[in-house]
This record gives C-alpha cells, sequence and structure tokens, in this order.
C-alpha cells in the first residue's frame, strides 16, 4: 500500500552546521522517494543549501517579525497550513519547534521528531564515569526520523551536485583553477575550545602556500576573523582570503571546486560535506563520537588532540564548556600531520 503522506514540513531553524547536515539526507529522500514533496522549513540565510534539489521548497521563517515569540508561532503554523502539508519532521526538536510540531498535531497531522540522544551525549562528555565510545550520527538519527513516516534512507552510495561553473565576479577574486590544487581553509568556530592555536595555523598554510602549485582560500566572517585572516594571507600571493567578498551561494561555488577542505568542528565542514568535497576537520574540546562529524567523510579525516594528555576529553558537545588545564588541548595535534594529510589528498 503507497506511503498516503505526500508532503513532509522539515523543520531545522538553525545553526548553520546542524542545517547543512540535513541537507544529504533530503538529497536522498527526494531522489528515492521522487513522489513526496519536501518544505524546508528554516531561516532565510540557509536558503541557498537546498537550491536546486527537486521536489524541495524553502520555506523562510522571519523569527525577527511575522514569526517572533509565541504570537508568531501561530502565524507561522497558519501560514504552513497553508500549503496542504501532510505531515511534520522536527529535525530541530527545541522549544520552537516543538510548539509548532504540537499544534500540528492537534490539526491531526502526523508528527515525528529527532531523538537527538541528550543522554549518550552527556554519558560520553561528563569527567566521571566517561562512556567514551561513537554513539549514532546526528545523519542516522535524522534517517530514524524519516522512517518513523514510513520511509527509507539509503545513504550508502550517496550523489552529491557537480561543481559549479564559477561566475565572473567568483573569478576576479579566485582566479581561473588550472593545474593548482585548491585548499580551503576556515580556522574559526564558535568556541575557542575548537578553534586551531593561530600561530600554529599559520605554520599549516605557510607550508602549504610553500608549493606554488597549491592555492588556498582562507574562510570566515566577521572583522576580527578578517583580520586574522587578511595576516595569514598578505605574505603569500597563492593565499585568498575571500571572507567577507563572497555572499552564501558564492561560498558554495566556490567550495564545490576545492580539491579539499581544512576545517575546524564547525559548519563549514558540513558546508563541505554536502556538496561531495574530502574534508579534514580539527577537534579540541569536542570529540567526532558525539555525532557530528562531516557526512561520508572516513573517519581517520577527524583529526583529534590527545586523550592521553588530555583524558577528560570530550569535555563538551558543543564546545561552550571550559576546562581549566584543557584550552591547549589542540596543541597536541601537529601541524605536520595536517600538512601531510592534506598533501595526501591532492597530490
Amino acid at each position: 500500500m503507497p506511503n498516503p503522506i505526500q508532503h513532509i514540513a522539515v523543520i531545522r531553524l538553525s545553526a548553520m552546521g546542524d542545517v547543512a547536515m540535513i541537507v544529504p539526507v533530503i538529497r536522498a529522500f527526494v531522489e528515492q522517494n521522487p513522489n513526496v514533496k519536501i518544505t524546508v522549513v528554516s531561516r532565510p540565510f540557509f536558503k541557498p543549501f537546498f537550491n536546486g534539489i527537486p521536489n524541495v521548497n524553502f520555506f523562510a521563517v522571519d523569527v525577527k517579525g511575522r514569526h517572533k515569540g509565541l504570537k508568531g508561532l501561530l502565524k507561522l503554523h497558519s501560514d504552513l497550513k497553508q500549503l496542504n502539508i501532510d505531515a511534520v519532521a522536527d529535525l530541530h526538536n527545541v522549544l520552537r519547534s516543538q510548539i509548532l510540531r504540537t499544534l500540528f498535531a492537534l490539526s491531526v497531522k502526523k508528527v515525528v521528531y529527532t531523538d537527538k540522544g541528550r543522554a549518550e551525549k552527556r554519558a560520553l562528555t561528563r569527567a566521571q564515569d566517561k562512556i567514551f565510545r561513537p554513539i549514532k550520527t546526528m545523519i542516522e538519527r535524522h534517517v530514524d526520523t524519516f522512517k518513523k513516516l514510513g520511509f527509507s534512507i539509503d545513504l550508502s552510495n550517496p550523489k552529491f551536485p557537480q561543481k559549479v561553473n564559477l561566475a565572473e565576479d567568483i573569478l576576479k577574486i579566485t582566479g581561473e583553477k588550472t593545474t593548482q590544487k585548491w585548499i580551503g581553509i576556515a580556522p574559526f568556530a564558535q568556541y575557542d575550545s575548537k578553534v586551531y592555536p593561530q600561530d600554529l595555523m599559520e605554520k599549516v598554510i605557510e607550508e602549504l602556500a610553500s608549493d606554488t602549485t597549491n592555492k588556498i582560500f582562507l574562510f570566515g566572517g566577521g572583522n576580527k576573523e578578517i583580520e586574522i585572516l587578511n595576516s595569514f594571507s598578505n605574505c603569500n600571493q597563492n593565499v585568498i582570503n575571500v571572507a567577507g567578498k563572497l555572499k552564501l551561494q558564492q561560498e558554495l561555488d566556490l567550495i564545490s571546486n576545492l580539491d579539499v577542505m581544512l576545517s575546524m568542528d564547525s559548519g563549514n565542514s558540513h558546508m563541505a560535506a554536502m556538496l561531495g568535497i574530502k574534508v579534514i576537520t580539527l577537534w579540541g574540546a569536542t570529540h567526532p563520537f558525539a555525532g557530528f562529524a562531516p557526512f561520508n567523510q572516513p573517519f581517520e579525516n577527524c583529526l583529534v588532540s590527545d586523550r592521553e594528555k588530555f583524558p577528560l576529553l570530550p569535555t563538551s558537545v558543543y564546545g561552550n564548556k571550559k576546562v581549566e588545564g584543557y584550552q591547549n588541548a589542540m596543541r597536541s595535534i601537529n601541524p605536520d600531520e595536517i600538512v601531510n594529510k592534506i598533501v595526501a589528498y591532492i597530490s
């Protein structure tokens, strides 16, 4: 008997990396269920993530205006009801999305939500009686959510979009891609405990830039980050700081042309992974065992801090907890190890 659900609202409001992580799931879902329509409910900034995916519409939530607060959620529910939605998949599972899905449940719609595995994450990150083992990834948890609606998703052979032919306004910044290998580096994250030390990152960039067959693009945002990235790029003609120069869609277009991306445990790793780019990630206070490793990347591409020296790692799921004596945990990741890993991919 065919599944009666023909239109699913998928809720994932933030943050950048978390929204990017649902893209491979959505892409596989619509390919394997071509008769089902998806409406992604998220913040307008993230719309470019879903451009070009068939059967996927994007509903931009105005969290600062029409959809602000409890009254705004009632308006959001009303707006979405007009789209003739059959079911709701809440991939965010926070208070705002919980209220919204409850409103849909009251109108007798099928409603499911992602189990974030909070208890398992606490066991992984606590100081006492730590259970250090990999838990189910967020990607797998989202697949389980769609199973509750009666849909299976096979991610064993994922398909990715083709690299984009860069527009002239991007090429003015990047130059044409010829025989050079293009390396993306995103050296920042929301929390300092997830950021590789600046002096060591400078060594990584200098070593990679010493090979003129490499061209390196630095990603970031905000005045402070741009200032640091400028200091990385000023002495090397083949190092280009693109922070503040490109819009999100343009950044995605550039990332699709990279040979490899080096990133912290941050949104840039997931943006590259959703486009099928090889990603090497650096981990400080957090750890890939918590389920946030980039999609479809080998585990050996996750370079983690030394747990023999810092046995309490991971100390946090998101990197927002400070532990005395662990400020220099990421210094245990040798710059040469990072460079060698990148060179192995682009050789």
